[in-house]
């Protein structure tokens, strides 16, 4: 193996760390770019190639998500500790990475895997290392601090002293959320230490001159959300959820032809709409084109899911003869099942797909393409562009350390997310590329 320094490796921030057995919990939270995961990902391969008898836990709430994550980051620690991948067995199914020497063991699970987990533990080699990743997601989605206490109990069995927890985790912008509450109870703890980073923290070298670019250009334009995103502060929600919505991102689209992608939201007293947007990839915009706006309520007459399906025949006819399209994606609201079914018939040139409907991750997206002026809006959607202004966080939610948009005046709202969610894979390239994950 080739001579290295753990210290050319690792900040200055993170060095009285790595070696220090005697701290029991480790939190470690930071903004984008604050080298946590690559700090972790180095002191567990670390963990399993200098102990006799050490194995290291991966843990993430979600298991399909740890392959593209924290598995590939371990990956890429190997190399910068300049070990040969010869001499580890490095498998996917299970997802293990073995030094071959010791046979300490790198294990990855989600947290509803762990019973699997410890059935193939080598009794002979405890656990010394458990490292939770993307924390907030045990809060989120499971039972918060119960359900970390009970990793710990699974693991910690077995050891007599050096038995370690890394959390990593980017702060919630809610400063009332569970894991802020948890961080603040940890921190009063002898035995737990909380470092927070930021990219200011890296040496320039490291992260590069686009990226530091980046940060700066987003704080000259939103300097709260720059605030949350690259120093990791929980700034707080405002109840307005696209704030950053402003008269400038009105624009007549040019006549020209585009992919497109409509976005609908149905309802039966309540509005249908439909929001259709272009994807300019040589300009890297998201255009918006046109609006079909009905309300039941507001009308005073329903309409069956056949009249809506005619309507919205009219609207991508006018939508072809506009823009010379031929075709469109439809991501439309998976309850909507009926109304899918009757466009499909009416509309064999367009493409059904049902939208997908994560709202926190549909609004975050839309705000970022937002913020870097990547969406625009059509004159003609006039209803979307009245919601923009009034769509809010319920301000009880918000208290209790949630978001939870209100449920008032949303249609169009909702149909601008099914688009943005739909044409992901293209947007996220408009953006700067240390935007481009979520």
């Amino acid at each position: 193996m080739s001579e290295i320094r753990i210290s050319d490796l690792i900040i200055p921030k993170y060095q009285p760390l790595f070696n220090n057995r005697s701290i029991k919990h480790i939190i470690l939270t930071s903004g984008r770019a604050g080298t946590k995961s690559s700090f972790a990902a180095i002191r567990g391969d670390y963990q399993i190639v200098s102990s006799e008898k050490g194995s290291v836990v991966v843990l993430r709430k979600h298991h399909n998500k740890l392959r593209k994550t924290v598995y590939k980051e371990m990956l890429r620690g190997i190399s910068r500790l300049k070990v040969p991948k010869s001499k580890f067995h490095i498998t996917k199914s299970p997802m293990e990475i073995k030094y071959l020497k010791n046979g300490n063991t790198m294990y990855f699970a989600g947290s509803d895997g762990i019973d699997d987990t410890k059935g193939i533990i080598d009794e002979d080699r405890p656990i010394k290392l458990v490292i939770i990743d993307e924390a907030t997601e045990f809060f989120d989605d499971g039972d918060g601090e119960d359900e970390l206490l009970n990793i710990e109990a699974t693991f910690a069995r077995g050891n007599n002293g050096g038995f370690q927890m890394i959390y990593l985790y980017n702060p919630p912008k809610n400063p009332n959320a569970p894991i802020v509450e948890w961080c603040k109870k940890m921190e009063k703890r002898p035995d737990c230490v909380h470092i927070h980073t930021t990219y200011k923290d890296v040496p320039p070298e490291w992260v590069g001159k686009d990226l530091i670019e980046t940060a700066e250009t987003l704080k000259k334009s939103d300097e709260k959300q720059y605030r949350w995103v690259w120093l990791g502060e929980s700034t707080g929600i405002d109840e307005i959820i696209y704030y950053m919505f402003n008269p400038n991102m009105i624009v007549e689209p040019p006549r020209a032809v585009y992919p497109v992608a409509i976005g609908v939201d149905y309802g039966q007293m309540n509005a249908t709409t439909y929001e259709a947007w272009g994807l300019d990839v040589a300009k890297k915009k998201f255009r918006g084109l046109k609006e079909y706006y009905y309300s039941g309520r507001d009308e005073g007459k329903q309409k069956s899911p056949s009249e809506y399906a005619a309507d919205f025949k009219e609207y991508f006819e006018e939508l072809q003869k506009e823009y010379g399209i031929a075709t469109a994606i439809v991501y439309i609201d998976p309850s909507a099942k009926g109304l899918a079914e009757e466009i499909k018939r009416k509309c064999p040139a367009v493409k059904i797909v049902d939208a997908q409907n994560d709202v926190a991750l549909g609004i975050s997206r839309t705000q970022k393409i937002m913020t870097y002026g990547v969406l625009e809006v059509s004159p003609t959607q006039e209803n979307l562009t009245r919601e923009a202004g009034t769509y809010e966080y319920d301000a009880k939610s918000i208290e209790q350390g949630k978001e939870v948009p209100v449920k008032i005046n949303d249609h169009c709202m909702d149909a601008m997310r099914y688009a943005v969610m739909g044409m992901w894979k293209y947007l996220k390239y408009f953006l700067p590329i240390a935007e481009q994950e979520d």
